[in-house]
């Protein structure tokens, strides 16, 4: 199942690479969610974040892949029998405005995996509206933070 979103931010492509690859503030967040988060720094880093939901205990294990300033970040993450790659692509539009390109791509490694893929893809619609709804959330705080203007859906 693939999902993807484009924004368009009012602020510098190094500033954005900056906020994109503020790991420290992503941690934060999760925490204050009640999400337990472990970062194992290594070559490239290595997250164990640890949360329920739908009433289970789950565990989502995620590399950072890929990091190459000030343009691309690639991340893969398992959970369960679901396995998925995070794509965050910027491109600079203008001296002070930078396209947000984020994508998922999920694929299922088991039985259990394909199950509750299928569940998603029935719910696809919905699924992709919070996606699309929390990368232009996530936009509008980088400009925010950054003091930028008015941000745009690409």
């Amino acid at each position: 199942m693939k999902l993807s979103a484009n924004e368009d931010i009012e602020a510098p492509i190094d500033a954005v690479f900056r906020a994109v690859t503020d790991f420290d503030f992503f941690e934060r967040t999760a925490l204050r969610r009640g999400v337990e988060v472990s970062r194992t720094e290594g070559t490239m880093p290595h997250w164990k974040l640890g949360f329920e939901y739908r009433g289970k205990a789950r565990t989502l294990e995620a590399d950072l892949l890929e990091l190459q300033a000030p343009s691309t970040v690639k991340f893969r993450g398992k959970m369960g029998g679901i396995f998925g790659d995070l794509d965050v692509e910027l491109v600079p539009l203008s001296k002070n405005r930078t396209r947000l390109s984020v994508a998922t791509d999920l694929k299922a490694q088991s039985l259990t995996g394909k199950l509750l893929l299928q569940s998603l893809k029935l719910a696809k619609t919905k699924i992709t509206k919070r996606y699309k709804k929390r990368v232009g959330s996530f936009a509008a705080d980088v400009e925010k933070r950054l003091g930028g203007g008015a941000m745009h859906s690409a």
